[in-house]
């Protein structure tokens, strides 16, 4: 016969116990293993609480309730449910096996608990040791490819059958630590692996399958970076993201360079945009000369599309030039004929309207030119409008000239000697012009002008947004850098810049020409 225990609770649970338990109705203890209590003085009572005499009826008092007393559970209905084993899942003992502490044997559902008490070591001295629970079965491996983490094995989840061993030793079945015939031994490498890759017995990941670039959007294409704050990318429109200020056309500043040529524009610091326009080239002459040209045009801020017109009458005359010069046509007539064909280019604009009809304020586009032919013996100039042409020395203690005359109200009167130099160009209607390119011009009357330099020097075509800062030859050449005849571009970029130190009140385009042109043709250069 089982002795009892004598304890009133659990010694691993601490669930409240009866003198008649055998088990522990909480974690399934056996309480026949607890030793008897040692010898010595029986430990105090627990301070129960008194029963009322009466409850004010004049009846005598009920007996105390279990649920009077803290931490007591008398009631098994009053225990958390249980959960059942899917069917078909028995437990160990249902199979044969003999139960495991912690796997309760008694009635009602069978689960197993991880409530137990942390482990205690056994005091110095004492005459009995407490039963040290066994250690918690190993968790399961997560299996690969599962997603969700599987937590520990909890108070509520059923205990799985234990496969019956089969006996060591016994044909066809290894013993222990035997691995099976044909099977990796665990920690060495699987044959034919790439460095890095897992050994045998290795938990093997579930390899990740790489995204189809077919299906994942494009990456967004870098846009202009902002000239101004550096950080910020351009919008469609041409503004900042960042700092909202509007980005430079290419328009805005340009610049071209043959090895003995170069031009530059700005659009100055008062425009929003650079309404002048340039071309430069060179071609080879029938007698195997060389001949360099140089075109400026600046639109007319009053006209409709003046930039359209610059940049069309630049470009028809630079190619008009280069198909006649090369047949032999005399510099001059060819400079008349390409001055024609500009204007005509110009005129076409007229024909493309850009605003409704209805709408005020459209008229023909228009603009100036100024152009030079320099070969090696010669240097032919021609003109429409109040663009100009420069002739500076090599040496400079020599003269220089203005090699053109303005289309301009100043200029009228200088010439009918209403009014002197000084007083024509302080008035408010001294750039007025008389003469351009377009279709409501009155009448196209181009100049052209021959001159034989004797010594060598350069060749200044400008507009006005440079001349107006230095008007006369004498102060033109005193700006020329004295090394333009080699470094035209520098020299070009000198006159553009003191233009805007000066203000910049309008576009300002320079070409520097040196004289005589050289013997070879060059290419264009692209800055």
């Amino acid at each position: 016969m089982a002795r009892t225990h004598q304890l009133a609770a659990c010694p691993r649970c601490a669930e409240p116990l009866d003198a008649s338990d055998l088990y522990c109705g909480g974690c399934g203890y056996d309480l026949s293993a607890v030793p008897g209590p040692p010898a010595g003085p029986p430990p105090p009572a627990p301070d129960w609480p008194q029963a009322r005499e009466t409850d004010g009826t004049g009846r005598p008092a009920p007996v105390l309730r279990a649920a009077d007393l803290p931490a007591t559970v008398s009631d098994t209905s009053a225990r958390p449910e249980q959960p059942t084993l899917p069917e078909g899942v028995r437990l160990p003992e249902e199979a044969g096996v003999p139960a495991e502490p912690g796997v309760r044997a008694g009635g009602g559902p069978r689960y197993v608990t991880d409530d137990r008490p942390a482990e205690h070591p056994e005091p110095p001295d004492s005459d009995y040791a407490l039963a040290a629970p066994p250690p918690a079965p190993p968790t399961p491996p997560t299996p690969p490819g599962a997603g969700a983490h599987v937590p520990a094995q909890s108070a509520a989840a059923p205990v799985p059958p234990r496969p019956e061993a089969a006996p060591e030793g016994a044909q066809g079945v290894p013993g222990p630590g035997t691995p099976a015939p044909g099977a990796p031994v665990p920690g060495t490498p699987l044959p034919n692996a790439s460095p890095g890759s897992p050994a045998a017995g290795a938990p093997a990941s579930a390899p990740e399958a790489a995204p189809d670039p077919r299906l994942s959007p494009p990456p967004p294409e870098p846009g202009p970076v902002c000239a101004r704050c550096g950080a910020g990318r351009v919008d469609a429109d041409g503004y900042c993201e960042r700092c909202g200020h509007a980005q430079p056309r290419p328009r805005d500043h340009m610049e071209r360079e043959l090895s003995t040529l170069a031009a530059v524009s700005d659009r100055g610091l008062r425009h929003h945009r650079n309404e002048d326009s340039f071309a430069v080239a060179a071609t080879a002459l029938p007698d195997g000369a060389t001949a360099a040209v140089a075109v400026v045009c600046d639109g007319v801020s009053s006209a409709t599309r003046p930039d359209a017109a610059s940049l069309a009458a630049a470009q028809t005359a630079e190619a008009a030039l280069m198909a006649s010069l090369p047949r032999g046509t005399r510099p001059e007539q060819a400079m008349r004929e390409a001055i024609e064909q500009a204007a005509e280019a110009v005129n076409a604009l007229a024909d493309e309207p850009v605003l409704p009809p209805e709408e005020p304020g459209q008229n023909a586009p228009a603009c100036t030119l100024v152009a030079a032919i320099v070969t090696e013996e010669l240097l032919v100039v021609g003109w429409v409008g109040d663009s100009r042409v420069y002739w500076v020395p090599a040496d400079r203690s020599a003269t220089p000239y203005r090699l053109t005359e303005d289309d301009s109200w100043a200029a009228q009167m200088v010439a009918a000697r209403l009014l002197s130099e000084e007083e024509a160009y302080a008035d408010e209607r001294a750039h007025a012009i008389t003469g351009w390119l377009g279709a409501d011009a009155y009448e196209l009357e181009p100049h052209t002008a021959a001159f034989r330099p004797e010594a060598p020097g350069s060749v200044v075509v400008c507009t006005d947004g440079l001349w107006n800062y230095a008007e006369s030859a004498e102060a033109m050449a005193a700006l020329l850098p004295a090394d333009s005849g080699s470094r035209p571009l520098d020299a070009a970029r000198t006159l553009v810049r003191y233009a805007l130190d000066s203000g910049g009140h309008d576009n300002i385009t320079v070409a520097v020409v040196p004289y005589p042109a050289p013997g070879e043709p060059v290419r264009l250069e692209a800055r």
